[in-house]
């Protein structure tokens, strides 16, 4: 029971992105194609799953002086894995997002989860906060991405996945004038703000 309950409160309860309101930068920076928005979300999933484990299980023998310097080492080593497939067997979407997978780092999720949460708890709970927290950042990322492709492109999915190039779901007829605002910067504050405010009155709604 427990176990579920942690996997779960990522998607809506505790979502990181629009609930509690972290890693604000990749939000915003990433969601202008799912593909990208994908990507960035299972990367960070993947970091945060592994650290979370690796922290639990280490947690009981780090000085406490030490143990922000601990987490940080682990989640860069898992980062560079990540990196370092992306870049192998991804090489596009790895160009696409850039400076964004080595600074999953010092991604406030990664770390918050790792001080408020895998250090102060067992191996299995840990793991699961790590799935629910990293597959509701993904799911958070695709909604906005989602909108602001649609919006701005016309299209959903279009791009390069794995090895494959992709033409995505035309959504919009073709005669459709994008507004390219969506996908511009400003377009990712008004599209977050939307979908925060939403979040919020669902919420409200449920308690």
């Amino acid at each position: 029971m427990r176990f579920m309950q942690e996997l779960l409160k990522g998607f809506i309860k505790e979502n990181p992105t629009f609930v509690i309101v972290l890693g604000m930068c990749p939000t915003l920076a990433t969601t202008t194609a799912v593909n990208n928005a994908v990507g960035m979300g299972l990367a960070a999933t993947f970091v945060l799953v592994c650290s979370n484990i690796m922290i639990s299980i280490v947690k009981g023998f780090t000085p406490d002086k030490i143990r922000i310097a601990v987490y940080i080492v682990v989640i860069a080593a898992f980062v560079s894995i990540v990196d370092m497939v992306m870049a192998a067997y991804m090489p596009a979407l790895s160009k696409s997002l850039g400076i964004f997978i080595p600074l999953i780092v010092v991604n406030c999720i990664i770390m918050g989860r790792a001080e408020a949460f895998a250090s102060k708890n067992n191996v299995m709970n840990s793991m699961a906060d790590g799935i629910g927290m990293g597959l509701g950042f993904t799911c958070s990322l695709t909604v906005m991405a989602t909108f602001r492709e649609i919006l701005g492109a016309g299209t959903w999915g279009a791009g390069k996945w794995l090895m494959w190039d992709w033409e995505g779901i035309r959504i919009m007829p073709h005669t459709y004038d994008p507004m390219l605002i969506a996908i511009l910067t400003p377009g990712a504050f008004i599209t977050l703000g939307l979908l925060m405010g939403t979040m919020n009155i669902l919420q409200k709604k449920r308690g």
